[in-house]
């Protein structure tokens, strides 16, 4: 496909979803799969997470069969079916045909348009948004990893198709996969028991080392540079504080059970300053209020050689809860720590969302990770600009994020945001 033709595809079908989908969304439900009936699965974006996710969808029990699949680029696309057919369990049930295989701006609406049940969604966080939207207009049950916006104009959009989704009926399961793991589960019952009593304040954190980077091929325009290297690009990622400390704040809004009411913050860009790092912040420190006067106390860094930590900690009048992927604990009043096994979240949130479709009770976790997504935006609006950002501010934001179309082609990268002088 030429530039131009890529630009025409994705701008026509752009327009197209949008058009159709008040429409489409008021013909009612469809049946759902039943019981032991195979559950055909469609996939968009087959990058590492996208991959892993389709493994796991095609594990939960009952049949199941990848019928259709998408990707921005063919290598990408060949590579996730190549390592399906290596697994002997998974090579029959994803010998998907050539003509459904789609590639291209363009290419979520071939699987959108096939017959599957369901659609893993797991495109970079820009493009998120607009996937699950033609996906509920499609009528297909979702899971879509998290964040699920970059910025406010995504947020609202995600809220307004998971509003949809209820009505017809459609599962929607979110890549926050805390809430599918026994420790943080069992915790979050003793929390909002009353067994840390009144909730004071808290403190979380994602500081690790840094992560992968594509460096530049001389054949890739501007465009699929930044595709291929899309973490360090806030129109793609939403930065780091949105793309990964998602999960920590995601754990804080639960346990206060509200979103934060503004936050102030700093943050910046000091060890990865080359150009093959984009122009996102290596780190952040926010600090938000929640209307109960509750504070939480934030930070994340991708930094190599310093002290990591991955947590999240609430303090209350009787108490104090710590939890981290592997260890969860309560002191003071009411002292506990969780004994029992602990599950692979990451297969037990499809497990969960595929036996909720089987059985005709579809849960919905779209209003919650399109909040947890804003609370992590509304702290790198803070960070960004050095100003105090409200929820209000944050949810009627009209900034956009990324181009008007995805030609590939010349795209200049951002300037690095200057706080006092970056817009929220």
């Amino acid at each position: 496909m030429t530039t131009s033709r890529r630009s025409f595809l994705y701008t026509a079908a752009a327009a197209a979803t949008a058009t159709s989908l008040q429409n489409s969304l008021l013909a009612g439900r469809l049946p759902q799969p039943q019981g032991g009936s195979e559950i055909r699965v469609g996939l968009v974006g087959c990058g590492g997470r996208g991959s892993g996710a389709i493994a796991q969808a095609l594990s939960t029990k009952g049949p199941t069969r990848l019928v259709a699949i998408a990707d921005m680029f063919q290598d990408r696309l060949d590579g996730c079916l190549d390592s399906l057919g290596e697994n002997g369990d998974f090579k029959k049930r994803t010998e998907v045909g050539k003509e459904r295989r789609f590639v291209g701006p363009d290419a979520f609406l071939g699987v959108m348009a096939s017959d599957c049940d369901i659609v893993v969604v797991a495109t970079p966080p820009h493009f998120r948004p607009m996937h699950f939207e033609a996906a509920i207009a499609a009528k297909k049950n979702v899971f879509f990893e998290k964040p699920v916006a970059v910025d406010a104009p995504g947020v609202r959009k995600v809220i307004a198709a998971a509003e949809k989704a209820k009505e017809l009926g459609l599962a929607v399961c979110s890549g926050l996969q805390r809430h599918h793991q026994n420790g943080y589960l069992e915790a979050m019952k003793r929390i909002h028991g009353g067994d840390l009593g009144r909730l004071l304040f808290a403190r979380c954190s994602w500081n690790q080392g840094g992560l992968w980077v594509r460096e530049r091929q001389a054949e890739w325009s501007d465009m699929e540079w930044q595709l291929r290297n899309w973490l360090y690009f806030t129109w793609l990622s939403g930065d780091h504080i949105v793309e990964q400390h998602v999960h920590n704040l995601d754990v804080i809004n639960w346990a206060m059970q509200a979103h934060p009411t503004r936050c102030r913050g700093m943050g910046g860009r000091q060890v990865r300053t080359d150009p093959k790092f984009g122009h996102i912040f290596d780190h952040h420190a926010i600090q938000y209020q929640y209307e109960s006067g509750a504070w939480c106390f934030s930070e994340c860094r991708q930094i190599d050689g310093c002290a990591n930590d991955v947590s999240e900690h609430v303090y209350g009048t009787d108490g104090e809860a710590h939890m981290d992927s592997g260890r969860w604990s309560i002191t003071g009043k009411n002292a506990w720590s969780h004994q029992g096994p602990n599950n692979d979240p990451y297969q037990t949130e499809h497990d969960d969302l595929f036996a909720a479709i089987r059985a005709g009770k579809p849960f919905n976790e779209g209003q919650m990770v399109a909040e947890s997504t804003l609370t992590a935006i509304m702290g790198r609006m803070a960070s960004y600009s050095g100003k105090v950002v409200t929820w209000d501010d944050a949810m009627k934001s009209d900034e956009k994020w990324g181009p008007d179309n995805y030609a590939f082609g010349p795209l200049p990268v951002d300037p690095v945001p200057m706080p006092g002088q970056k817009r929220g």
